[in-house]
């Protein structure tokens, strides 16, 4: 026996055992769960891929978001506003103006933010197909999948990152006017700490409309105000769900925004698999959700399409190999010519001859003198062997009659009987 090749820790971790019985064909995912995890330690390269290409796209939104900041940072140093002691020339009044700058930065910056996201746009419509393929369990090749996406989904995906982004675009002027009139205390200071945390609350529930519009106009063909609808349906009919999933799938960003040691952890996640790892967390969750309330309920909708549930519990075989098994069990009802006959080997110097460049009448006669030998030793050794085991009793298979049920003889045999009986009576 050839000595098995020595595997790494984490070879080890991820694919198993070698002789692991588990480790089989009939241990497919049973679960959406499990089916993330086989799709991460199986496919984590072309998670990997798929994350590069969508930050391509998503370069022009990391610059602008970074020049806004540093405009931020820029104007806050030479601001007053952050100074000890007296300053020079004399501001009589500062109240406010740190608000007022980030306002006035956001309402140039935010609508930039919008542009650059309708870019980033074109790598989603390209990453969500991908993934949604994944999730299927489909065969992929990623960058012409991920290009074949962006034709299919990328007037969905613009529809949808611009009211997207349009929506969070307000809500962030209205959270820094809020904050302006909180500073300078020209209003009701509880009112704009109220409108505050609606706005906060409201750009959740619009994120988790955003994911839902995305995970439907992959799935189906829905025009962009239904789709609208049906995301908006989702997002308040299964509101604990989605929370849940968001905060799992924000992972990364959540790192990110524990900074020191976690903050750097947080970048090179996201950075090498980020993106793909929320896109899997949040197709694989919605593709739960439309099998359950989707598929399940209209007339040939395709149920659990990536996993491979067991017949109930302690089912040694799922679904997938019980049908693979099925299908084995039909086609060996027909006879295949290849089983059914002696087929010689190419043991022999048997060749077909070649012709010149340049051939006369000779050379053809002589092209079709080696074929003929050739169909002559191929029929001479089927005739020779047609006798053998193995051809006999693969041919004796289809070659005896079915018989018919005895029900149908009987039913036949009735008939026959009341047709005389009836003919009978019309001669007496």
């Amino acid at each position: 026996m050839a000595q098995g090749e020595k595997k790494g820790f984490i070879a080890r971790m991820l694919e198993g055992k070698e002789r692991d019985e588990n480790y089989a064909r009939s241990t497919l995912p049973t679960g959406r769960w499990s089916l993330f995890w086989d799709i991460f330690k199986g496919r984590f390269s072309k998670l990997v891929i798929v994350n590069l290409l969508i930050i391509v796209f998503c370069i022009p939104l990391v610059a602008v978001f970074f020049l806004r900041y540093m405009m931020v940072v820029g104007q806050g140093v030479l601001l007053p506003v952050n100074s000890l002691g007296p300053v020079w020339p004399a501001v009589p009044d500062v109240a406010g103006m740190e608000q007022q700058m980030i306002l006035s930065t956001d309402l140039l910056w935010g609508a930039l933010m919008v542009v650059a996201g309708l870019i980033a746009a074109i790598g989603i419509s390209g990453g969500i197909y991908v993934i949604r393929n994944l999730v299927w369990t489909e065969g992929i090749f990623v960058a012409n999948d991920f290009w074949r996406g962006i034709k299919i989904n990328i007037v969905i995906v613009l529809q949808s990152t611009l009211f997207y982004g349009i929506f969070l675009y307000l809500f962030t002027i209205s959270i820094d006017a809020s904050a302006v009139v909180i500073a300078t205390g020209s209003g009701n200071r509880t009112l704009m700490i109220i409108s505050q945390v609606i706005c906060y609350i409201a750009i959740v529930f619009l994120t988790i409309v955003y994911f839902w519009m995305l995970s439907m106009g992959a799935n189906y063909k829905l025009k962009f105000f239904r789709l609208l609808k049906n995301s908006l349906l989702m997002t308040f009919g299964m509101i604990f769900h989605n929370i849940f999933f968001v905060v799992l799938m924000a992972i990364p960003v959540i790192l990110i925004l524990l900074g020191s040691f976690f903050a750097m952890i947080g970048y090179i996640i996201l950075i090498l698999f980020g993106l793909s790892y929320m896109l899997l967390v949040w197709f694989d969750y919605s593709q739960w959700v439309f099998d359950k309330y989707f598929e399940s309920k209209r007339a040939g909708g395709k149920v659990n399409r990536g996993i491979y549930p067991k017949v109930g519990k302690g089912g040694d075989q799922s679904k997938a190999v019980q049908q693979y098994e099925a299908e084995q069990a039909e086609a060996s009802k027909i006879r295949s010519d290849l089983a059914s006959r002696p087929i010689k080997p190419i043991t022999d110097d048997l060749k077909v001859y070649e012709l010149p460049e340049s051939f006369s009448r000779d050379d053809l006669k002589k092209l079709r003198a080696s074929k003929e030998a050739i169909v002559e030793d191929t029929e001479k050794y089927a005739e020779e062997h047609k006798g053998d085991e193995k051809y006999v009793v693969y041919n004796a298979r289809f070659e005896q009659p079915e018989e018919e049920p005895e029900e149908e003889k009987k039913g036949k045999g009735g008939k026959k009987k009341e047709k005389k009986g009836k003919g009978g009576e019309n001669g007496k």
